[in-house]
């Protein structure tokens, strides 16, 4: 986990969570005959998911923080923090999953291979400075356009809701794992959204937040058993 941070004065910001994203379209043309055999042949066809979890109701998204952005807080005299039921153990951020719906496909199937929505409802994370204090809470993971969204207050007062927070790279995700009544997905890096680097700049006064800021490494567990 490498961090992306300018070697000149001041370092980044920001933190959390998670993936990757997809979609598949089918035509068919023809007679209503050739449409029926079409989509016989399609459903036949079509790749089946490895994981398919229709409504998510527990397990966490944790971040594991990369060192060179926790250097970063230390440097800016930032403190980060925990808002709601979120935790910060162990240098990784830990969101409680409060909703949402993930399926998963083999590697190659289908491109990208996770789709779904991850929903962290009454947690988040907090940046505090002197007195100013930036939360960013309720965070959705939206594995099909590879962003997490997310709620932004400053100083106790929203600023902006479901705003662009993180954006999510994908391409060093580990297969799933699952055991114990759990599916893993490993690997994600999390980083800094075009949208939220300009924001926190200006909120705390510095240029050294930039887009694609490596945050830290995503590690999403879910329950595989109805009603966990």
């Amino acid at each position: 986990m490498s961090s992306i941070f300018s070697t000149r004065t001041r370092k980044a910001i920001a933190a959390a969570a998670l993936v990757t994203t997809a979609s598949l379209s089918v035509a068919a043309c023809g007679s209503s005959d050739d449409t029926s055999n079409a989509s016989a042949t399609t459903k036949a066809s079509a790749p089946k998911p490895v994981a398919a979890i229709d409504s998510l109701t527990g397990n966490d998204t944790q971040v594991t923080l990369d060192q060179g952005f926790v250097d970063a807080l230390t440097q800016l005299k930032l403190t980060p923090g925990t808002v709601g039921t979120a935790k910060l153990e162990n240098g990784a951020l830990i969101f409680p999953i409060t909703g949402g719906n993930v399926t998963v496909f083999k590697p190659g199937q289908v491109s990208p291979y996770v789709i779904g929505q991850i929903q962290h409802e009454g947690s988040g994370l907090s940046l505090s400075a002197g007195g100013t204090k930036v939360e960013l809470t309720n965070l959705n993971v939206d594995p099909g356009v590879s962003r997490v969204y997310g709620d932004v207050s400053l100083n106790g007062k929203p600023v902006v809701s479901s705003a662009y927070l993180f954006k999510l790279d994908g391409r060093t995700l580990e297969p799933l794992s699952t055991g114990s009544g759990t599916a893993t997905l490993e690997g994600t890096k999390v980083e800094i959204s075009p949208v939220a680097a300009p924001l926190l700049d200006k909120v705390f006064k510095t240029d050294a937040v930039k887009p694609g800021l490596l945050v830290g490494i995503a590690k999403i567990t879910v329950s595989t058993t109805p009603g966990d």
